[in-house]
């Protein structure tokens, strides 16, 4: 289905729940998300396969499960087989930290799942640790590479980029892409939720990849709608990606939705708009229009250019 702008929305993004087993200082405060939901306040694996399968009914193609943290959810694996065996599902995918992934990544692939992106803002142990506040660096390379051994490929390492804090680490991220076919992707700081203050202090242009990395060359890919722009190092089997929502709007482009753990759409990552689907659920209303209905309602872009911040955290919308 397309929106009003002509834009064919064909990718919903799942949080499966607003918790994490760490604590990411751009993501939430070191006390957790505030107002925690409870059990009853989250969409069970079945709401959710329902909103699933009616989406596939109006042209979604992609599903990507996220968080919090996606693995602490129970029942992941069971909900990764139903939704693989929707016949108009052609990709899903998986957004985690990697702590949990060593433990399910066999499982997930038997499940249907075809692939992960990998959440880690350093390679340095000690800084691993500051920026997340509980997480042991080993578990994630352990996950990692368990990811690979069971095919959960093409891997993809997500780096959201911080001033003062990651940004002497550019190159060895970089050079990961020399040898290996995986796709290193720079993300800039986003002012989001409690933490919006912290990452304006923080905030860093990711041009300046392309600044401190000259022999990085633009390749293209055939996703239109992927929000990172590709480079790659010359004789590299690997790419890099950089995702700019702050510094060059991808909007245009824009395929998606987002349906967070509390049962809420979110046309717009960035704005505080959202559509109640749950509460349609439950009181056995139309979810097929509801759904229409907030694809209608995705905006022609969003705003944090302009310095405005969304209320809800990103842990509590879905990364």
């Amino acid at each position: 289905m397309k929106d009003k702008y002509g834009r064919n929305i064909e990718y919903l993004r799942i949080s499966l729940t607003d918790r994490c087993n760490l604590r990411c200082k751009y993501c939430m405060p070191e006390e957790g998300i505030h107002d925690k939901k409870t059990h009853g306040e989250i969409m069970t694996l079945e709401e959710i396969y329902e909103v699933v399968e009616i989406c596939t009914e109006l042209g979604v193609k992609k599903i990507r499960l996220t968080g919090g943290e996606p693995l602490t959810r129970l029942g992941v694996t069971s909900l990764v087989e139903k939704i693989s065996k929707l016949d108009k599902v052609t990709d899903i995918s998986m957004t985690t930290n990697a702590v949990l992934l060593k433990k399910y990544a066999k499982e997930l692939k038997e499940a249907g799942l075809k692939r992960v992106n990998i959440s880690l803002d350093t390679l340095n142990e000690k800084k691993y640790k500051e920026i997340t506040r509980l997480g042991s660096i080993k578990d994630v390379f352990d996950g990692l590479e368990e990811a690979k051994k069971v095919g959960l490929l093409p891997i993809k390492i997500n780096i959201v980029l911080i001033d003062r804090f990651n940004d002497d680490e550019i190159e060895d991220f970089v050079e990961l892409t020399r040898n290996e076919d995986i796709q290193v992707r720079f993300i800039e700081l986003m002012p989001i939720g409690q933490t919006a203050d912290w990452a304006r202090d923080y905030f860093v242009p990711n041009t300046i990849v392309l600044e401190r990395i000259k022999e990085l060359e633009p390749v293209e890919i055939g996703d239109k709608s992927s929000p990172a722009r590709y480079y790659m190092l010359p004789g590299g089997k690997g790419k890099v990606g950089l995702i700019n929502p702050i510094s060059h709007q991808f909007c245009r482009n824009c395929n998606r939705l987002r349906l967070t753990a509390d049962g809420k759409i979110k046309p717009c990552l960035h704005s505080d708009q959202e559509i109640d689907v749950l509460k349609t659920i439950r009181e056995g209303g139309n979810v097929k229009e509801v759904m229409k209905s907030s694809i209608l309602k995705k905006p022609l872009k969003h705003h944090l250019n302009d310095g405005e911040a969304i209320q809800r955290s990103m842990a509590r919308i879905g990364g």
